[in-house]
């Protein structure tokens, strides 16, 4: 009789789990916002370009409002100071450069990811898509209030260094100063945000920046405050926003319906707030 010898089985080898990848830490995010921004070329000319123009127009304002001192009448010489000072240092030429070049910083950096294909990689990386627009927004928000500050900041000092000459110029410490200034530094940002939800709703470069134009440079040409709806829409526009709250005193009388300087901050925080929850939206409803 044969005895069958049983053969030891052997173990089951255990299936290791691959485990999963640690999310993506928000200081990571904003470390690779912030590189993006810096390689597109087109944003450190921009930065420069718009600086120069904007420094360029305001100072010469401020040349030829000394030169022509001499010949300027006593009424223009009582207004002078502190309306048409205020004026040299922050022109509304210089502040539609200011709009235009912020803004369209704001949109590529977003239209660019979506025009190369990018952000198809970045989504991919970070499923967690509305922290990469939060962390977009956070860069762009710290670059420009940066930039607009030193640009604002620049703008005031040397045109008012300018206007010295003729004892006409103004003091950080003259009342209405620090608004001006802060408004025309915080305009930067508060542009550049709006730039970045038209774009991530638009993801086209020309029609972003048309349509970006179109609101917030051209619209306010087609409105007055002569009347009350027309009024209310031409104050809650970002430009008639920083144009009320840089402005000293009213040179030409009364509006029947005047912009209000609370009115005008809430303006400022109402439009970048409003562009990032555009932004979030867009980014999380749309495919790719």
């Amino acid at each position: 009789m044969s005895r069958t010898t049983a053969r030891p089985t052997a173990a089951p080898t255990a299936v290791r789990t691959p485990a999963p990848e640690p999310r993506a830490r928000f200081r990571d995010l904003l470390a690779a916002e912030w590189i993006k921004l810096w390689s597109l070329r087109s944003s450190s000319l921009a930065f420069g370009a718009g600086a120069l123009i904007v420094l360029a127009i305001n100072l010469s304002a401020a040349v030829a409002d000394y030169t022509n001192w001499p010949t300027y009448n006593h009424g223009i010489r009582a207004l002078f100071v502190p309306i048409w000072s205020m004026r040299d240092a922050f022109t509304t030429g210089a502040g539609m450069v200011l709009i235009l070049a912020t803004g369209s910083i704001g949109a590529l950096t977003v239209v660019s990811e979506y025009s190369t294909g990018q952000i198809r990689t970045t989504f991919a990386a970070v499923p967690a898509r509305g922290s990469v627009i939060a962390a977009k927004a956070a860069v762009v928000t710290a670059v420009m209030l940066v930039y607009g500050t030193a640009v604002a900041g620049t703008s005031f000092g040397a045109t008012q260094a300018i206007l010295s000459g003729r004892g006409i110029g103004l003091s950080l410490d003259h009342p209405g100063v620090l608004r001006a200034v802060a408004a025309s530094a915080l305009l930067a940002p508060v542009c550049a945000l709006i730039g970045m939800g038209l774009g991530a709703l638009i993801r086209h470069t020309a029609a972003t920046v048309v349509t970006y134009t179109g609101i917030l440079l051209l619209l306010p040409f087609l409105l007055n405050d002569r009347h009350r709806w027309s009024s209310a829409l031409l104050h809650a526009l970002p430009r008639t926003a920083w144009e009320r709250l840089v402005q000293m005193g009213d040179p030409f009388g009364s509006s029947p319906y005047p912009a209000t300087i609370g009115g005008s901050w809430l303006v400022y925080a109402a439009w970048p707030l409003a562009a990032a929850a555009v932004a979030v939206v867009a980014v999380r409803r749309r495919d790719v």
